[in-house]
């Protein structure tokens, strides 16, 4: 069974940082895809940054270029998401999710319509 686990997120201040992780188990995250995804209340869930299956590539949304950097850690199954510069903007569930199409990130964005597994999401807040 896959299964995505996510974790680090929390409360901070407008400037700060946090760094969300992501781990897989019941699945080898070497063959997939990666992507980091966040729904912020009432508003429609987002793409915020992905990695294809060997980290090499990766790609960002406008809104978070320059400030989050998505890193793969195939020997640990894991999928980090380093958020600097944190805006209130970013309040949202973030939310970790992988594909069997392992260059599904290689040109662009991934859109997050045919992932194979999904976390269950982990609440950033930022706010003075």
């Amino acid at each position: 069974q896959l299964r995505l686990v996510e974790s680090g997120g929390g409360s901070v201040q407008p400037g700060g940082a946090l760094r969300l992780s992501c781990a897989a188990s019941g699945f080898a995250l070497v063959h997939y895809a990666v992507g980091w995804f966040r729904q912020a209340p009432g508003k429609e869930r987002e793409p915020v940054a992905c990695a294809v299956n060997t980290g090499s590539i990766t790609h960002y949304s406008d809104s978070v270029k320059g400030r989050f950097t998505i890193s793969k850690n195939n020997a640990r199954d894991t999928v980090d998401l380093q958020m600097n510069d944190l805006k209130s903007e970013d309040t949202a569930v973030y939310y970790c999710a992988a594909v069997s199409d392992g260059l599904g990130c290689v040109h662009r964005l991934i859109s997050g319509d045919d992932m194979d597994a999904w976390g269950k999401g982990t609440l950033v807040t930022v706010s003075s």
